[in-house]
């Protein structure tokens, strides 16, 4: 336990710019499920607000603490109990890193997908309250698609057991996948049993440069209209490539102002013939220059340059990063809107997406210490949010609610759906301690 006031700082906050937080009253680090049990437990009958936390990469403020809370930090419960390869699945605690993860299943000839930008440091249960993404997920699904059975302390300090090992079952409701993107606010969770799949085939990759967001989005409906699903599709625009170019001199901006990345992973002779595909989109939305890459090298350098944009940004300033998405063939309607709200606000918006399933993530950079200028980029996004939903699409894709989209979500559900919500809340955490504040408006 961790009560020193210079210590409980770096477990205050994630990463979400100018979220709210409190300085926790206290930061445990339990080793089993047994100690998370006893905090709960020992919380509920006091009153005491319950704040779970992963490596705190987390950009909605869900893992901020609150006035007077204890925070669980499960950084100690970091290993892999178990990988099965007849069954393809792991065994892990909610500490476990997701890019060691994946490192231990290659090892095995298996594969986790799940891959979002923060793989490198964020954790298997973090990724499960936010029902984390990334660059793959246009073909190969979300956390929660791989989410088999978990193990839980629910608000009243009660380890549950939920979902299963097998490869179905009609047994109850689904209760494991509740708590995927449940941002701790049902219960702290204390093992994961995931699916694998099997190790990939040979992934091929197609790059298109364009004049602007308009027509890589337009790129992006050809695609989808193509039949084509590749195992990514990435939008980088001119404000993002510059970011990274003046740190890395990568040279991304010579090509042009917006880059589209795709890969394609179907076995054998598939593969070629969908990468064909997706290049003959780009040129017939009008890319200035796009090419297959026979470079592996040079592709997955790109790859990894835009794993590279958020903290290039960062060197900049503040960054106020949003997560909406919209329907697939709307991408370029909402790529138009966002270049239509920056120059009606006098603002610049830098725009990175998971383009190949409608998952937007604009951004704005503010001087740090400004909170006038923060206040106004937050208006501006405010804007962005109103206009993904008016398109019929939602408030997060895979960053989660946390302290950032409330309001948002209020806009996005029915009073009738919100109130579903807050009675499964009481349910599963009747002294509200879980995670309080966080999700829904009052």
């Amino acid at each position: 336990m961790i009560t020193d006031p210079a210590r409980l700082a770096s477990f205050a906050h994630d990463e979400a710019a100018g979220a709210p937080y409190a300085l926790p009253a206290a930061v445990v680090r339990p080793r089993d499920t047994g100690e998370v049990a006893a905090v709960v437990a020992y919380c509920a009958e006091r009153g005491v607000p319950v704040v779970a936390r992963g490596a705190g990469t987390g950009l909605s403020g869900g893992a901020n603490a609150v006035e007077g809370c204890v925070v669980v930090s499960f950084a100690a419960m970091d290993r892999v109990l178990s990988i099965d390869p007849d069954e393809r699945l792991a065994v892990v605690q909610p500490g476990v890193v997701n890019d060691h993860l994946r490192a231990a299943c290659a090892a095995k000839g298996l594969w986790y997908p799940p891959d979002p930008a923060s793989a490198p440091w964020s954790t298997i249960g973090g990724n499960v309250a936010t029902n984390a993404g990334g660059v793959c997920c246009v073909k190969y699904g979300v956390t929660r698609d791989y989410v088999l059975g978990l193990e839980a302390v629910t608000g009243r300090g009660e380890v549950v057991r939920l979902g299963r090992r097998t490869a179905k079952s009609s047994a109850g409701f689904e209760l494991a996948g509740l708590l995927v993107g449940s941002e701790g606010t049902l219960g702290l969770v204390t093992e994961i049993t995931l699916r694998l799949r099997g190790e990939r085939a040979q992934e091929h990759t197609v790059v298109g440069y364009f004049d602007d967001l308009p027509s890589a989005g337009r790129a992006v409906a050809h695609v989808v209209a193509a039949g084509v699903v590749p195992s990514a599709l990435e939008l980088v625009d001119r404000y993002c490539l510059r970011a990274v170019d003046e740190w890395k001199n990568m040279g991304l901006t010579d090509g042009g102002d917006v880059l589209l990345l795709a890969r394609c992973d179907a076995p054998g002779a598939a593969g070629l013939q969908e990468a064909d595909t997706v290049l003959a989109c780009f040129e017939a939305a009008g890319a200035t220059w796009s090419a297959r890459s026979a470079d592996p090298a040079e592709a997955d350098a790109l790859f990894a340059a835009r794993r590279l944009v958020y903290p290039a940004l960062e060197r900049l300033g503040m960054v106020l990063s949003e997560d909406i998405c919209v329907p697939r063939t709307l991408v370029p309607e909402m790529l138009a809107r966002l270049e239509r709200t920056a120059e009606s606000n006098g603002v610049r918006i830098a725009s990175l997406a998971h383009a190949g399933d409608g998952n937007l993530h604009p951004m704005l950079v503010v001087p740090r210490g400004d909170e006038r200028q923060l206040a106004r980029g937050r208006e501006v996004f405010e804007e962005v949010v109103d206009q993904a939903i008016a398109l019929g699409g939602t408030v997060t894709g895979e960053h989660g609610v946390g302290l950032l989209k409330m309001r948002g979500l209020a806009r996005e559900l029915s009073p009738a759906v919100v109130d579903l919500h807050r009675g499964i809340k009481r349910v599963w955490d009747p002294a509200g301690i879980l995670n309080p504040g966080k999700v829904f408006t009052a």
